[in-house]
């Protein structure tokens, strides 16, 4: 008998399935085929670097889900996943990176042995883990399917955390903190950015009391200078120099919920056009939280930004934040509601954000970010407790 280390409850795992089996219904489908690694996650708690593969949860309106994947990563699923391990499925290894067939059609023809071949499937058709050849392979094996784009549909189930959930996401927010104390100690002039880099993983590896870290899902980011107009580059071999401006974008991990936080750091004494968009950054990221309500709109939120950006004639032209909670890489975000102006989505009890503003200019950049929860009242509440400001060391 293998022991599990299930990251939830069984509740938990359950009020997840039933409110993706409401979704499908709304859909008339009889079984949707999940790719996301973070959706399967979210559904049976499976867990493992296998993404690479095909794999993917079956889920059905009336019986519990079935893991399917590659054979020897079905020895992960009967270890993580919550069913029994007869839900568990995998297919042959001449499938894998096989020029002469496809692991589609071993699913296919296990839908067909479970009377699916000729019902409405639902699939994740604009999904990093779902290629173009996985779609044709099962609209070939199965022409008298219907199949259906159901990308996202579980990432909107996600949106409202549990309790369990954020009780993951303030220990990944603990781990934050440690970063990003450790980045604003070690920094100097003269110093490699990979030494940097090490540090920032062996930091969010070690984790803290209670909570021992998990990888993230995005790799640390932190440009210098004027390549801190492009948000997303991540490091080199190159030394921290006197006169730059870095902006350090991480996050702590834990379980695979995370808590992203950004900072930025200048060494020696920053020009007065960087004093003057950092303080009508934090007066934005104040006015945005304010507006992060339970009832008010996502757009409510980017406006209440936008006003003292405009004000010191600082244009965004980006959303300013997105849904965060469990991910794999290469994003740790839920790619559902965006934080701008046209997005009118009603802000609920329990959403989190990453509320990211980050300033990329022509030739520089600063971040000042926030992980926020939407509380029953009032302004919206931070995961990180670190000052909200562009740190110097002159």
């Amino acid at each position: 008998m293998i022991e599990k280390d299930l990251p939830f409850s069984d509740q938990e795992y359950q009020r997840r399935l039933e409110k993706t089996r409401v979704a499908m219904a709304a859909r008339d489908l009889d079984a949707i085929f999940v790719t996301d690694p973070s959706n399967q996650h979210w559904l049976t708690g499976y867990d493992g670097w296998s993404f690479y593969v095909h794999q993917g949860v079956l889920v059905f309106p009336d019986a519990d889900p079935i893991w399917w994947g590659r054979n020897q990563d079905a020895n992960g699923g009967v270890r993580t996943v919550w069913m029994t391990d007869d839900r568990v499925i995998g297919y042959a290894d001449n499938y894998v990176q096989s020029t002469e067939r496809h692991p589609m059609q071993d699913l296919a023809e296990r839908l067909t042995g479970m009377g699916l071949a000729d019902k409405r499937i639902g699939v994740e058709m604009d999904n990093y883990y779902f290629s173009a050849k996985a779609m044709q392979t099962l609209r070939e094996e199965l022409p008298e399917a219907t199949f259906l784009d159901v990308t996202a549909m579980v990432n909107w189930q996600r949106g409202v955390k549990s309790d369990e959930e954020l009780a993951f996401i303030r220990k990944a927010a603990a781990i934050s903190e440690k970063i990003t104390d450790g980045l604003f100690e070690r920094v100097e002039p003269g110093i490699a950015k990979n030494e940097i880099v090490a540090e920032i993983f062996r930091d969010a590896i070690r984790g803290v009391e209670g909570a021992w870290g998990d990888y993230p899902a995005i790799v640390p980011l932190l440009p210098s200078g004027s390549d801190a107009a492009a948000p997303h580059l991540t490091w080199n071999g190159r030394e921290f120099a006197t006169g730059e401006a870095t902006f350090f974008e991480i996050s702590g991990c834990y379980r695979r919920y995370h808590a992203p936080l950004c900072r930025t750091l200048f060494l020696g004494k920053p020009p007065q056009f960087l004093l003057d968009a950092e303080k009508a950054l934090v007066e934005g990221l104040e006015a945005g939280l304010e507006a992060a309500t339970a009832g008010n709109r996502a757009c409510d939120v980017a406006n209440a930004l936008a006003a003292p950006l405009e004000r010191a004639g600082i244009e965004r032209g980006a959303r300013c934040g997105y849904p965060i909670g469990l991910s794999y890489p290469p994003d740790w975000g839920e790619r559902t509601i965006s934080l701008r102006a046209e997005d009118e989505t009603v802000l609920e009890p329990g959403m989190t954000f990453h509320f990211m503003p980050g300033l990329w200019m022509s030739d520089w950049g600063l971040e000042i970010t926030e992980s926020i929860l939407i509380k029953d009242s009032g302004p919206a509440e931070t995961f990180c407790n670190r000052p909200r400001k562009m740190f110097i060391k002159d």
